[in-house]
């Protein structure tokens, strides 16, 4: 991973300032709700207390029937048509069934819905009918109470037989509907309003059970309230919706209206807004589909944690967009008794706003603080990275040149770090070029030194071996010795001339003058001369059919061959092979000579055109001397035509191959 990926994940860390702001908004917000649920659950109480103390009508405690409003007129025939907008609230009826009642303004309507698959049927005036499935209906006003069987041998009209004596006000005679199927059966009946009932009560029985008219429970009857809907008006808050319930959550009185606040038109919250605040921000909003207005019960888990007297609140969406409604339940308790659940509910959008805009102006602060950063980051890197380059490209270059610098090297003026870096590889590379320049005129300077005492040794030798000849005074024991101090000197005059002929090679490359010619003839020329040379060796040449020119020395070229050559055939075996091959290239020409024989060293692929470098001694080791000048003369021919000289192995380890890549000599200018 490079320096400026590296940085950009560095600038990546600064996204921990707009999660550390999306915590605070969202803690903000919790506040905020918090704060207004707070205020909202006191109005509740002081509401719920001034019901109390000024004796509104509230529902008994404990169970209770719910009598609903008709909807459509109702007509009495033991079928459940009628009944249909009210059957989503029906209440239970034991076990076995549901009831359901309702009221208009003459009369209250019961339908009781009992299933059971087996039954036994006997009519009310029956001896046996409490031994048939069967009903008892007690009615009840005030402290009197009077009940009444309902059984029926057949579907169709019945009249319900008196269980009890009469009561002053209370029906003496009930006609009712019995229908039946398969299923079980369901019993229609209406009682005059003016009879003024206020509890009712309604057992089912079965042959099992056997027949127990006392068993009956009444129930309060409980109904929408208008005087309890007009003293809660008195109490409510404006803006704020307000519903008593029974502790069941049946619906007693409501007043007021939700009131969304008017927003101005910059302030009306988009589609976005209200998606961050749902997503990022709200801890949790249920939806309004329970809380709607025209439902008689409201069967949710906060009614029923305050109809247990424990307050409690709810965030719910509300229908405008962008709003939020906190409803805040509280139990309503008189005498110790939980005697209904008093709900405010009050919409709201400055909740939302707040958040939004905390949250949204966040965002934008902090992508913008991170666009910045990340850029200049990503300018530093880039400046940084530019700056390592230059480096880098400067020591490549010296790196190809031997370590000499061609030129100052870049930013040994910066004083930072990069630039102490600088100027150490400086003082680096004139220690590393100062040495290469030493080497490079280490022959000649040895060839100069030796000249003048090896012209002293050889004199005093042959005048040495005159004066013993001229006298006879040699020993016999002595003439081996001598011969081999001539040999000695010999080989030290042909190593000087050696050198010599190296710092010639050196000025000869620099100052030779290139023309145009073609080198698939220079190439065959050589190939054609190298051919006996090889002996038992396979000479084997490669060239192009089309001719090849290039502004080179020719000279220097087939010097660097001869170079080539010799080196590869020494290392060459018996009956082996050579292959000689010349390539065109997209900007040159490319020549190789590769040869059968051990490998190159991994160590000494480097530094094979170098200057006194050899590896003939290991190879072959012999009488004339080698001092490993002649790749580095190979190299200094392919740099005076704008190429390089490399040497690699062979891929199947057959034996190595040395290369010159050369793109022509520079053009002289009159």
């Amino acid at each position: 991973m490079n320096l400026r990926r590296k940085l950009l994940l560095v600038a990546l860390c600064t996204l921990a300032l707009p999660v550390a702001g999306w915590l605070y908004v969202r803690q903000m917000e919790t506040l905020l709700r918090e704060g207004q649920a707070q205020a909202l659950t006191a109005s509740a109480r002081a509401m719920a207390r001034s019901l109390v103390v000024t004796d509104a009508p509230l529902p008994p405690a404990g169970p209770v029937w719910y009598v609903q409003d008709a909807a459509n007129p109702i007509t009495v025939d033991g079928y459940g048509d009628d009944w249909a907008p009210l059957t989503p609230w029906s209440q239970a009826l034991d076990k076995r069934g549901k009831l359901l009642l309702a009221e208009d303004a003459d009369w209250l309507y019961l339908y009781a819905d009992v299933r059971g698959a087996q039954r036994t049927r006997a009519d009310a005036d029956d001896p046996n009918a409490l031994r048939a499935d069967h009903l008892v209906l007690s009615l009840g006003k005030g402290d009197q109470s009077r009940r009444f069987l309902l059984a029926s041998s057949a579907p169709g009209p019945m009249t319900a037989r008196p269980l009890d004596p009469p009561v002053d006000g209370l029906p003496t005679r009930i006609t009712a509907q019995w229908q039946e199927d398969g299923s079980g059966y369901r019993v229609e009946l209406r009682v005059p309003r003016s009879a003024g009932l206020d509890a009712l009560g309604l057992a089912v029985f079965d042959p099992t059970t056997g027949g127990d008219p006392e068993a009956v429970q009444s129930r309060p009857l409980v109904t929408y309230s208008k005087p309890l809907s007009k003293e809660l008006g008195l109490l409510a808050l404006d803006g704020v919706q307000a519903r008593v319930l029974a502790p069941q959550g049946w619906l007693l009185a409501q007043t007021g209206r939700l009131a969304t606040p008017a927003t101005a038109p910059g302030d009306q919250p988009g589609w976005f807004a209200s998606l961050v605040y749902r997503s990022l921000l709200a801890n949790r909003v249920d939806d309004a589909e329970l809380w709607t207005d025209d439902v008689p019960r409201l069967d949710v888990s906060e009614v029923r944690e305050a109809s247990e007297g424990k307050p409690a609140t709810l965030w719910r969406q509300g229908e405008a967009r962008g709003s939020v409604v906190l409803a805040a339940a509280v139990p309503i308790e008189r005498d110790g008794q939980v005697r209904g659940v008093l709900l405010l509910e009050q919409a709201s959008r400055a909740v939302p706003l707040l958040a939004n805009r905390a949250l949204l102006g966040l965002l934008l602060t902090s992508f913008g603080v991170l666009l910045v950063a990340g850029a200049i980051l990503l300018i530093f890197a880039t400046r940084l990275s530019i700056r390592l380059g230059r480096l880098r490209d400067a020591a490549e270059r010296a790196q190809l040149n031997d370590g000499r610098l061609d030129g100052p090297f870049p930013m040994t003026s910066s004083e930072d770090e990069i630039g102490d870096l600088a100027r150490s590889f400086e003082r680096l590379f004139e220690v590393v070029g100062g040495y290469t320049d030493y080497l490079r005129t280490l022959a000649s300077k040895l060839s100069h030194e030796l000249n003048t005492p090896l012209a002293i040794v050889k004199s005093s030798l042959d005048n040495l071996e005159h004066a013993l000849q001229a006298e006879h005074a040699m020993p016999p024991d002595a003439a081996p010795y001598l011969q081999r101090a001539h040999d000695g000197v010999a080989r030290l005059g042909m190593l000087v001339r050696a050198m010599s002929e190296a710092s010639r090679m050196e000025r000869a490359i620099a100052a030779a003058e290139p023309e145009d010619v073609d080198l698939v003839a220079v190439v065959r020329g050589c190939s054609d001369a190298y051919r006996p040379l090889a002996g038992t060796r396979r000479m084997e040449t490669e060239l192009p059919h089309e001719s090849m020119t290039m502004h080179c020395a020719p000279e220097l070229i087939a010097q660097a061959l001869d170079k080539l050559f010799d080196n590869a055939l020494s290392f060459t075996p018996e009956g082996g092979w050579l292959r000689l091959t010349l390539r065109a290239t997209h900007d040159g020409a490319e020549i190789e000579l590769a040869n059968q024989g051990p490998p190159l060293p991994a160590a000494m692929q480097g530094r094979l055109f170098d200057s006194l470098v050899s590896l003939r001694d290991k190879a072959t080791p012999g009488d004339a001397p080698h001092l490993g000048l002649g790749l580095y003369v190979v190299r200094l021919v392919a740099e005076r035509h704008g190429g390089m000289a490399m040497a690699r192995n062979l891929e199947d380890g057959s034996g190595v191959a040395f290369t010159l890549q050369l793109h022509g000599m520079p053009r002289q200018r009159l």
